[in-house]
């Protein structure tokens, strides 16, 4: 299991979590709108950092596949909450790895879809939330998961680059073996650099480790064969 889905499957409310997982799998673009929106109104009421966390990792589920499926818009707004959800819940409970962990991951994905100098500033978010959160649990491999996707989107000139995030992605792979979302990203990664052989390898694990998961199902169809 995943280091995700074992994050999904362990919260406290199980069956939410299994249908949020479902829809990111299934690119459910309106279950994910509705299941964030229900979270986020429920964080409203509650200042329990748990509360406000979900509604977090929910609103960053959505914008990952709102940027698989190129809606921007649907991004831009999805990260944005979700950093408010993250901030607070990095305040109620600042010693939480996962907390600083979703929080940079939001940053990111807000980097990406504002583009221009508005990901400068949320670039630099995202590096430190996730530098945090490894400083605080130097063994969970979705922190390196995180961090490999921020070295992804960052030039190499502003101290990122695809070779940076595939030492991430293969640290997160040795320390969860069985990570789909690792082993989908490092074929991305091997990807962009013409390494075609290596990355359907990686894409064939990741379709191997979660077969639902369409967008690992897409990324090997479009892959060329050598």
């Amino acid at each position: 299991m995943s280091a995700l889905m074992l994050l999904l499957w362990l919260g406290a409310d199980a069956p939410a979590n299994r249908e949020l997982l479902r829809a990111r799998d299934a690119q459910d673009r309106a279950a994910l709108t509705r299941i964030a929106q229900q979270r986020t109104n429920a964080a409203a009421k509650s200042p329990a950092a748990a509360t406000h966390y979900a509604a977090a990792l929910a609103q960053s589920t959505l914008a990952e596949v709102a940027a698989e499926l190129r809606d921007r818009d649907l991004a831009r707004k999805a990260s944005s909450d979700g950093i408010t959800e993250a901030e607070r819940a990095v305040t109620a409970d600042p010693k939480s790895a996962e907390y600083h962990r979703i929080h940079g991951t939001l940053c990111g994905q807000a980097a990406a879809a504002v583009g221009g100098l508005g990901a400068l500033k949320f670039g630099k978010c995202a590096l430190d939330e996730v530098n945090k959160a490894i400083e605080l649990d130097p063994k969970a491999a979705i922190n390196y998961l995180s961090h490999g996707i921020g070295n992804y989107y960052l030039p190499a000139a502003l101290g990122g680059g695809v070779e940076l995030a595939i030492q991430d992605f293969q640290k997160a792979i040795s320390l969860d073996p069985k990570s789909s979302d690792a082993q989908l990203w490092l074929g991305l990664a091997l990807r962009k650099l013409n390494r075609n052989e290596e990355a359907r390898k990686a894409f064939q694990k990741a379709v191997e480790l979660n077969p639902t998961r369409l967008w690992a199902m897409q990324q090997l169809e479009k892959t060329p064969t050598p």
